[in-house]
């Protein structure tokens, strides 16, 4: 596995804890990087920045997703779903040089390790539409 696809699953697991516990960002930080110390610096770095984006701009990326998850609300969407969704936004947002292409694949690559084969149609759906809005924005 390459060094960013371990970045994104990190800030996926990242974010996943944030939501379902309902932790601020300070917290994940602290309790996520305490259980893995084996993690390189480089992967750590990715990693933190997706999460901090994320964070950061969590209304905006959250306003995205619901604007092309058509009859879906965040609450509702399955809790990896949404926090893949977010952390993928978060690096076209982030990221504007890394190929839209490139996000959406890894985005649908961690999406079936960690989720159902439906769900990979979804987040591809979503995450090309956002793409789209995005590459529109001046």
């Amino acid at each position: 596995m390459g060094k960013r696809r371990k970045s994104r699953e990190l800030a996926l697991q990242m974010l996943f804890q944030a939501d379902l516990g309902k932790q601020k960002p300070e917290e994940v930080r602290h309790t996520f990087w305490s259980e893995r110390n084996s993690i390189a610096a480089d992967e750590r770095g990715f990693a933190e920045d997706l999460f901090r984006v994320a964070c950061d701009r969590s209304a905006d990326i959250d306003g995205l997703i619901e604007r092309h998850a058509e009859h879906w609300r965040m609450e509702r969407m399955a809790a990896v779903d949404r926090n893949l969704l977010r952390a993928a936004v978060a690096e076209l947002l982030g990221y504007p040089t890394t190929p839209r292409a490139v996000v959406i694949n890894e985005a649908l690559e961690i999406a079936r390790k960690f989720s159902s084969p439906e769900s990979v149609q979804f987040i591809n759906g979503v995450l090309d539409s956002v793409g789209k809005e995005l590459e529109k924005r001046p």
